[in-house]
């Protein structure tokens, strides 16, 4: 017997799929979200930890009140330091948002951003299926046939595949990577820090950290504790600096060493920069997004919030296909595809743009990077210019939505 054709699936229940679920919800159309893993599963880690502005707005043009839950939830920290070489030469603080306005961003867990999502998808109507591991997708002029791990079937007229890095659609379809892995690890720790005594909400950026051998090293808060990010070089052994053992010897050199026993969790991270070599299949039936579209750096917080936009432009590409039909679909989701993949490779660039500035290579660029830390107490701007670049080109709203 055949299944039952569905209108939309969205394969995936991770900050992308939900927001293109509820962005579908917001069109009234009927969604199915299937996810592999369980509902009561386990997301260790901090993971993304930002939300920014541009996509607190489209969360909340898809969900009204959704923004507001997650700013109150996360935390703003309002000051910003940059050091080189143990000196400080940059800091800026930065006004609170007036009444009335969303924030430049909020800070906090990936897996509380998933609990609101997740929360305003069930209140939007969305069908959630929880433990359907899907391992097939085969496209055809009319829709897309999934098949379940565990012999499960569906049909869809539209999938809209957000489920990660190891997309099993993205494989299914033969769309392949494009781009490499950066070389070196980063070694991400997350502590606990809550109530009296806790330290001020900064995020600090340390150029060639003089206790840490040169290698660079940043802080950022969370709601409920901050996140350290130590980028080591191919040359590093992962179990001097990112085994848990290791990480209380170094961390004292960083933070209060009281902090040590306030270990979360500890993960190492080799950064990729590859980009889908099309979003799209070539029936024009699934459209990929977040990190099954992409992956890089998360200089800049690129990642989730560019898959938000993903989400957001998907679900406008699949109302507008569904409604139209023929030739109209058509266009719409190779105007899905032009522009995020757009999007995707101009957020690939720009970090890595950022990782060569944060780890040069050139003496050029060593020798600009010294003399910017000279010249920023009587320049201001060379200091301004240390404390941006390693977040690279600037993103945000534009035609292409490059968040």
């Amino acid at each position: 017997m055949s299944p039952t054709e569905i209108p939309v699936v969205v394969v995936g229940a991770g900050p992308a799929g939900f927001a293109a679920a509820l962005q579908l919800r917001a069109r009234g159309l009927p969604v199915t979200l299937l996810e592999a893993e369980p509902e009561d599963r386990v997301r260790p880690g901090s993971r993304a930890l930002f939300v920014h502005q541009e996509s607190l707005r489209l969360l909340d043009e898809a969900s009204p009140g959704l923004a507001e839950r997650i700013v109150r939830h996360g935390t703003v920290w309002p000051t910003k330091r940059t050091f080189y070489g143990g000196r400080q030469v940059f800091a800026r603080t930065y006004p609170p948002a007036k009444p009335g306005r969303l924030p430049r961003f909020t800070s906090l867990r990936q897996i509380e951003t998933e609990r609101h999502l997740h929360a305003a998808c069930l209140a939007a109507g969305v069908d959630i299926t929880w433990g359907a591991r899907v391992v097939t997708a085969v496209p055809d002029e009319r829709g897309v046939s999934l098949g379940g791990a565990e012999g499960q079937t569906w049909r869809a007229r539209y999938v809209v595949a957000a489920d990660g890095a190891h997309s099993a659609v993205r494989k299914a379809i033969g769309i392949p990577w494009q781009g490499k892995r950066s070389e070196g690890f980063h070694v991400v720790v997350d502590i606990a820090d809550r109530g009296p005594g806790a330290m001020p909400p900064e995020r600090v950026f340390h150029y060639r950290h003089p206790a840490l051998g040169g290698r660079n090293v940043m802080r950022v808060p969370f709601a409920g504790g901050f996140q350290v990010d130590l980028q080591c070089g191919q040359e590093d052994d992962v179990a001097e600096f990112a085994e848990p053992d290791a990480v209380r010897q170094w961390l004292p050199e960083v933070v209060d060493a009281k902090y040590a026993d306030a270990v979360l969790w500890v993960s190492k991270y080799h950064y990729l920069h590859v980009v889908a070599e099309s979003l799209v299949d070539t029936h024009r039936r699934v459209l990929l997004i977040g990190e099954a579209a992409h992956l890089f750096p998360p200089f800049g917080a690129r990642g989730m919030n560019s898959g938000f936009a993903d989400g957001s432009a998907a679900a406008e590409a699949v109302a507008t296909a569904l409604a139209a039909g023929g030739a109209a679909a058509t266009k719409a989701v190779e105007t899905f595809d032009h522009a995020r993949g757009l999007a995707a490779r101009y957020n690939s660039d720009a970090a890595r743009t950022a990782l060569s500035h944060m780890r040069p290579t050139s003496p050029l660029m060593r020798w600009r990077q010294r003399a910017a830390a000279a010249l920023s107490p009587v320049i201001p701007r060379m200091g301004s210019w240390l404390e941006h670049a390693p977040y690279g080109p600037r993103a945000g709203a534009t035609p292409s939505g490059k968040y």
